[in-house]
C-alpha cells in the first residue's frame, strides 16, 4: 500500500514537470525551421535601415572575428585625415601570410592599400595603414575600440588591424554577430565614407604600384557572394585558426537592405559553409518581411492642468488637448508582427502651458524592438489661475448679481 502511495506520488511529479516545462520547451523552437540547421556558431540577420536584428543564433556570444575586422580598419581610414603616401616599416614587412609583400621603406598610395586589404585582405597591407595614422598597432587599436563604442558596439574589442588572433591586458580580440553586423551597417548606412567604402568593396579586380613604379600588383576580389544573389552589395570574408571562417555581408532588394553576421562558420574543408549559411539567411530575410506603414497616434485624450484657467467656473480644474508631432512612417515587419503603440505622459502638467509644448512621448514598437517615437504637445495654451485672475472672477460674478 505505501509502494503504491509513492508511486502516485511520482507518476503526479513527472505530471506536473511535462506540464511545467513543456511550454518552455515550445518557446525555444521559435527558430524558423529554414534556418534551424545554420553551420555558424553565431548569425545575425540584420535589417539595415533600422539596425533591428531580424534572426539571431548565439548573436551576443563573444568569438574572434579574423578578417572581418578590416571593415572596421577600411572605413577608419577613410574618415581620416590620412596622408596620401604611407610608408612600410620592419614590423608591417613582417607580416604572415595573406601578404601583399611590402618591404621595410618602401612607399605605398592609400588607395592602394585599401585595395589590397579589402580585396585580397593583405595583413601588412592592414598595418602599414595602422602605422600611418595612428604611429603604432596598439595606438590604432585604440581608435578601432573607440569607434565600435561610438557606433554602439558593447562586446566587441579590437587588438589587431587585421583581424589576427590577438590578445591584451583588456580582452581577446574579438566580437559578437550582433556587433559585427552593427559595424558593417555603420559602413554602409551612416558613415560619410559610405560611398566609397561601397565602391571599393565592389571591385572586382584592381592593379597598382609602389609609389616609385618599381614594384606592380593587382588584386582580385575574394567576395564571391557578389556574383551569388541578386542586389549583393558588399562583404568582408575572414579565416583564423581560432575563429574559424567568418563572413560579414550585405544585399538589397526592392529598397530593403540586409546584413548577415557570421562567426565560426565551419574550418577547413568547409570553408563553403558561409556562402550556405549567407545565402539561406538573405533569402529568409527577403521572403518575410516587408515594409508596412506604421500610422502616428491620432486620438489623446486631454490632459489635466493643476491650476489652470478653466473654460468655465473658478474653481474647475482645466484640461489641454493634445497633438502629436510625427508622421507616417514606413517600418520592415514580417506578416505576423503588430506594432504595440506605448503612452508615456504624466498625471498633469503645471499651469501655465504654452502651445506646443512638448508634454509626453509615444512610441511605437515591434516585437520589443523600439521603431521609433513622436513627442506630444500642447494644442493650445493655457493660463494660470491666480490670484488675479480669481479676485477678477469672483467680482464680475458679483457685478452680474
Amino acid at each position: 500500500m505505501v509502494r503504491s502511495k509513492y508511486k502516485m506520488i511520482l507518476a503526479t511529479a513527472v505530471l506536473l514537470l511535462e506540464v511545467f516545462f513543456a511550454p518552455a520547451q515550445a518557446k525555444a523552437s521559435k527558430t524558423p525551421e529554414e534556418l534551424s540547421q545554420l553551420y555558424a556558431r553565431s548569425a545575425v540577420l540584420m535589417d539595415a535601415d533600422s539596425g533591428r536584428v531580424l534572426f539571431g543564433k548565439e548573436e551576443k556570444t563573444v568569438r574572434p572575428m579574423a578578417s572581418t575586422t578590416k571593415i572596421m580598419t577600411c572605413i577608419l581610414v577613410l574618415e581620416s585625415d590620412m596622408e596620401e603616401i604611407c610608408t612600410a616599416s620592419d614590423h608591417a614587412a613582417l607580416q604572415p601570410q595573406v601578404r601583399l609583400g611590402v618591404k621595410e621603406g618602401e612607399q605605398y598610395f592609400t588607395e592602394d592599400l585599401l585595395y589590397s586589404l579589402m580585396l585580397e585582405s593583405h595583413n601588412d597591407s592592414a598595418v602599414v595603414l595602422a602605422e600611418n595614422q595612428a604611429g603604432t598597432v596598439e595606438a590604432f587599436a585604440d581608435q578601432m575600440n573607440k569607434k565600435a563604442k561610438e557606433i554602439g558596439c558593447k562586446n566587441t574589442h579590437f587588438v589587431t588591424p587585421n583581424g589576427l588572433d590577438g590578445k591584451d591586458e583588456e580582452d581577446i580580440h574579438g566580437t559578437t554577430a550582433a556587433d559585427l553586423a552593427h559595424i558593417m551597417r555603420y559602413c554602409i548606412k551612416i558613415s560619410p565614407e559610405r560611398e566609397r567604402f561601397l565602391e571599393i568593396t565592389r571591385t572586382k579586380s584592381y592593379q597598382f604600384t609602389d609609389v616609385s613604379g618599381n614594384r606592380s600588383f593587382s588584386c582580385l576580389n575574394h567576395n564571391a557572394f557578389l556574383d551569388m544573389m541578386e542586389g549583393a552589395l558588399t562583404g568582408k570574408t575572414g579565416f583564423t585558426a581560432a575563429a574559424g571562417y567568418c563572413y560579414v555581408g550585405a544585399l538589397k532588394r526592392d529598397n530593403r537592405t540586409f546584413i548577415v553576421a557570421l562567426l565560426a562558420c565551419g574550418w577547413p574543408n568547409n570553408k563553403n559553409y558561409k556562402w550556405s549559411d549567407t545565402k539561406k539567411l538573405m533569402q529568409y530575410g527577403i521572403d518575410n518581411y516587408q515594409y508596412e506603414k506604421i500610422e502616428r497616434a491620432d486620438t489623446l485624450p486631454d490632459l489635466p492642468v493643476r491650476n489652470g484657467v478653466p473654460d468655465r467656473g473658478v474653481g474647475r480644474d482645466s484640461r489641454v488637448s493634445l497633438s502629436v508631432k510625427g508622421n507616417s512612417r514606413l517600418f520592415l515587419m514580417a506578416e505576423d508582427e503588430k506594432v504595440e503603440t506605448v503612452v508615456t505622459l504624466p498625471d498633469y502638467i503645471e499651469a501655465p502651458v504654452e502651445k506646443g509644448e512638448t508634454v509626453g512621448k509615444i512610441r511605437y514598437i515591434v516585437d520589443d524592438f523600439v521603431v521609433s517615437g513622436d513627442e506630444i504637445y500642447a494644442a493650445e495654451p493655457i493660463l494660470k489661475r491666480d490670484f488675479f485672475w480669481c479676485f477678477t472672477k469672483i467680482t464680475e460674478l458679483f457685478c452680474v448679481i
